[in-house]
């Protein structure tokens, strides 16, 4: 038996026994791969799953897609999300469909109901349906088809028996190549599986992850990348953080973060409890480079908790959140109460690692 990558990273108590300790790995690089900070294993290979739609999008706004279909920031950001399936949301995916050329049809995302509970009390007290605009990956997946729309526009021939989402369609592979460069990983050492929403997805090491957030956040400084990524990089970075509201929703963890921290930094969560942040130039001091975090919570954690908690205790290790920050988002960490469902408080829960610094 080999040892495991995770060690522990958050305790549960009820009373004053620990009855539960979740384990995760964390990396923290700058954007020539340096390690700058990191906790269990920082060359754990795990899926980034949502946490990779930034880079999912990237070659259809390298390649001008944006500029040719007209799309807003707001739109933009929608792209990236994994966002809430409130009315707003459907109507951004509605609205990049409508100028693509795309129909809501088209798409092979699935049906779930909106993630938000109050979107999704309304639609059942009106005996409406989700459709796929509210699945938290239509951003995504319109952007796929608004891409195969711009090749086919362009003149490019395009597999018409091979859905958008093979992991052989020229759109994909497209994807997994660029995905692969912003990571500078070989293509064939990032791992390949099938998404919850049955579009392709990618495992690399969080310090591949972490170095694809850095670079994101800025596309200039390292190992220079060309002109046209890096303009894409700095489209997609804006529009998510002027707009996180498209990125997640009401309350949503990537949402509130980039809200507070108006423009210092990029969040996007992943199923699983993947998380990836990358830091602005700046965003720690004038003159501070941009880095990228990758963490995992190694048993998943869907409800979050513990994930939101971990990011939010990274970052005050970091130094990146003052105390009032920290006490805005209070309520997601990093320490917080237990209560059983009379709200009575049975106990706590708590980071309990260190980061490891260079």
């Amino acid at each position: 038996m080999t040892d495991s990558p995770y060690i522990p990273v958050y305790e549960l108590t009820r009373g004053k026994t620990v009855e539960s300790i979740h384990d995760g790995a964390v990396a923290v690089v700058d954007v020539t791969g340096r390690l700058i900070a990191w906790y269990g294993d920082p060359e754990a290979v795990t899926f980034l799953r949502s946490t990779a739609k930034p880079f999912q999008a990237l070659p259809f706004i390298e390649n001008g897609g944006h500029d040719k279909f007209g799309l807003t920031p707001k739109e933009i950001a929608l792209l990236c999300a994994s966002h809430s399936g409130t009315d707003e949301h459907a109507a951004v995916a509605h609205s990049i469909q409508l100028k693509s050329g795309v129909d809501e049809s088209e798409l092979l995302c699935g049906v779930h109901e909106p993630m938000d509970p109050k979107t999704a009390e309304a639609l059942r007290e009106r005996k409406e349906a989700p459709t796929p605009n509210r699945h938290n990956c239509s951003g995504k997946h319109s952007g796929m088809l608004a891409y195969r729309q711009l090749k086919l526009q362009g003149g490019e021939q395009m597999p018409p028996d091979l859905p958008y989402i093979d992991p052989a369609h020229p759109i994909q592979q497209e994807i997994l190549k660029t995905f692969a460069e912003m990571c500078r990983i070989p293509v064939d050492q990032v791992g390949a599986g099938i998404d919850g929403c049955s579009a392709p997805n990618f495992a690399v090491p969080l310090r591949s992850a972490a170095l694809g957030f850095a670079r994101l956040s800025d596309p200039e400084a390292g190992d220079v990348q060309p002109a046209v990524r890096a303009a894409a990089c700095h489209t997609l970075t804006a529009a998510m953080m002027s707009h996180p509201d498209m990125v997640g929703g009401p309350n949503r963890f990537d949402t509130r973060l980039m809200q507070l921290t108006q423009g210092r930094m990029v969040s996007k969560g992943g199923a699983e409890a993947f998380q990836g942040i990358g830091l602005m130039p700046g965003a720690r001091g004038p003159g501070s480079p941009a880095i990228g975090i990758a963490l995992k919570i190694a048993d998943g954690d869907n409800r979050q908790i513990v994930q939101h908690a971990v990011s939010l205790e990274v970052l005050r290790q970091l130094n990146i959140l003052s105390a009032a920050e920290l006490a805005v988002l209070s309520d997601m960490g990093p320490s917080l109460p237990r209560y059983n469902w009379r709200k009575i408080e049975v106990g706590a829960s708590y980071p309990v690692f260190r980061l490891n610094f260079a």
